[in-house]
């Protein structure tokens, strides 16, 4: 998992987003209408995102396609030391 979330966040163009959407769902989960007007991103932006993330077992729907909730997986949980250090980095890396 560790080298999947290197991958997902730090090593691809849209990094730094799905950074600020896992951040926003760890605080709260959250359907991708309110990530959306939450983060100040496009709507169509998040869902590609968040697809991503799922595909990547980073995090995972709850509820109906369109009113889903999205919360972080267990696997995505039991790894959250290796979580925050990629995450406190790409988000670092832009400030």
């Amino acid at each position: 998992m560790e080298g999947v979330l290197w991958y997902v966040f730090a090593s691809t163009r849209g990094g730094e987003n799905r950074a600020r959407i896992l951040r926003a769902i760890d605080e709260r989960p959250r359907n991708a209408n309110q990530l959306a007007e939450d983060l100040d991103l496009d709507y169509t932006t998040v869902r590609h995102h968040l697809e991503v993330l799922e595909d990547n077992n980073v995090v995972e729907a709850s509820g109906d396609d369109y009113g889903a909730v999205y919360l972080p997986t267990d696997q995505c949980r039991a790894n959250w030391d290796t979580v925050e250090e990629v995450l406190a980095t790409v988000l670092e890396d832009d400030s």
